[in-house]
């Protein structure tokens, strides 16, 4: 897939460090480089890591959580993660990127073998350690406009942490993007948008092979084995990516702003607070009949998971309902949140959502049969939408999208951030897929990819 490199900013043309004069590059990273301050056109010292290594993690390894009531977290054991998706293609054909090459790094190496000379006065030790690598991204550089180069105190680029690289940036949509699926068993990644259509993207050149008119704004976007859903006003659009046949399923009123699939059925959350239900059928043409419209909500359903025979519904009206996949029937009404309940992730015994009330709550069963908050993570601004997966060493990472026009990446159970990633605008929704691939979709429209790299390999000396 072909990428779109985010370089530093930088007054001063860059030189690779693969193309030095005579005498081979130095083996000496230069400390100015890493704390972003370096100014010379031909340093001596090293400009770049070494060549990233082959990515080829394995995410089938899967951690279970335990929180405490008390609040603290611990992981062990083998676990599944409900909203895990291997229905993805195998792989994205694109040039890797060390994260360290696009990042501003302020751990400077601890060993300089030479004086660095500079044709501007350089901060002492002292200075550059009071100095750490930015937090937030620079407002005047994400609109083309700052002027303070390396002397500014914030983020120069669209991304910070470490373990993950940006693949490419997929541009088309021109108004917010509000789904991404990956079909099974094709190479292509669907992504749909307010500008009202759908986009089908090649995972190996990254080109926009075909462009759907939806024939409105879209609220949603799943796939589920061959079969796509689009969810847009008054209908759910389905195609068949085997068969190349598509029809509408109508019944909902408003937008479908959510949809999910369980138990042979496909549920959807509609703007007047109804969940519409579809039963799966070969003996039918259309193969969806419809089998139930769940009520109960008072606000639009804009959220919908399923696990461990359950489905959970989450909604403006600041609500998450249990409703029992068999029988269809409500069995719980949990009130934890205080505002719009965006986001919903079942993972092995918990159910994690998100709300505007900038919160990220942990659910667990409790004797009786029921569901308690065991665990809240406090953010600075409302959470938009969740999704979780395992990083290159199987450990357990949860996106989490905020209001600020960026996606936190945090390391479960302990919400210890890893990095985050910036956007012009707020990120409405983040998707994983496999080998360590993820995706994020902004209000711009928009469509970047993302994948975990190998961790180094560990050289082990004979004795």
């Amino acid at each position: 897939m072909a990428t779109k490199v985010v370089r530093r900013h930088t007054n001063k043309p860059e030189r690779s460090v693969y193309a030095r004069p005579a005498g081979g590059p130095s083996k000496t990273v230069c400390a100015f480089w890493a704390a972003g301050r370096c100014t010379r056109e031909f340093c001596r010292f090293l400009h770049a890591d070494a060549p990233p290594s082959s990515m080829n993690p394995q995410i089938s390894k899967k951690s279970s959580l335990v929180w405490t009531k008390e609040g603290t977290a611990t992981g062990k054991g083998n676990a599944c993660n409900a909203n895990q998706k291997s229905n993805a293609p195998q792989k994205i054909n694109a040039p890797q990127e060390s994260n360290a090459a696009q990042t501003q790094k302020s751990n400077a190496p601890q060993k300089i073998n030479a004086p660095h000379e500079s044709n501007a006065p350089q901060k002492s030790n002292a200075a550059q350690k009071s100095n750490p690598t930015p937090k937030n991204v620079c407002k005047f550089w994400v609109d083309g406009n700052c002027v303070k180069c390396d002397r500014c105190l914030y983020l120069h680029n669209w991304f910070r942490g470490e373990g993950f690289s940006i693949l490419a940036k997929l541009q088309g949509h021109t108004k917010a993007v509000t789904g991404i699926a990956l079909p099974e068993r094709t190479n292509k990644l669907y992504s749909t948008s307010k500008d009202g259509t759908a986009r089908v993207w090649d995972c190996h050149t990254g080109e926009c092979g075909s462009v759907i008119d939806l024939g409105g704004e879209a609220g949603s976007l799943i796939s589920e084995g061959p079969w796509v859903f689009a969810g847009v006003p008054n209908l759910v659009k389905v195609w068949n990516t085997e068969t190349n046949s598509e029809f509408n399923l109508a019944g909902p009123v408003g937008q479908v702003h959510a949809m999910v699939v369980g138990n042979e059925m496909l549920f959807a959350g509609t703007q007047n607070g109804d969940i519409c239900v579809w039963k799966g059928s070969t003996e039918t043409n259309p193969p969806f009949h419809p089998a139930a419209t769940l009520k109960g909500h008072t606000g639009a359903v804009v959220c919908l998971t399923v696990g461990r025979n359950r489905l959970y519904s989450g909604s403006v009206d600041h609500t998450i309902k249990v409703w029992d996949l068999y029988t269809l029937q409500g069995v719980l009404t949990l009130n934890g949140h205080s505002g719009a309940v965006m986001s919903l992730l079942c993972w092995d015994q918990f159910l994690l959502s998100c709300s505007l009330d900038d919160t990220i709550k942990v659910w667990a069963a409790t004797e009786g049969g029921g569901l308690e908050v065991t665990y809240t993570h406090n953010e600075e601004q409302g959470v938009l939408d969740l999704a979780g997966m395992t990083d290159a060493e199987s450990k357990p990472i949860l996106l989490s999208s905020c209001n600020d026009n960026s996606v936190r990446i945090y390391e479960l159970p302990s919400f210890t951030e890893r990095g985050r990633l910036f956007a012009k605008q707020e990120v409405r929704t983040v998707e994983v897929g496999p080998g360590g691939l993820f995706f994020s979709g902004d209000a711009t429209g928009l469509l970047s990819v993302w994948k975990w790299m190998d961790p180094p390999a560990v050289k082990v000396e004979s004795s």
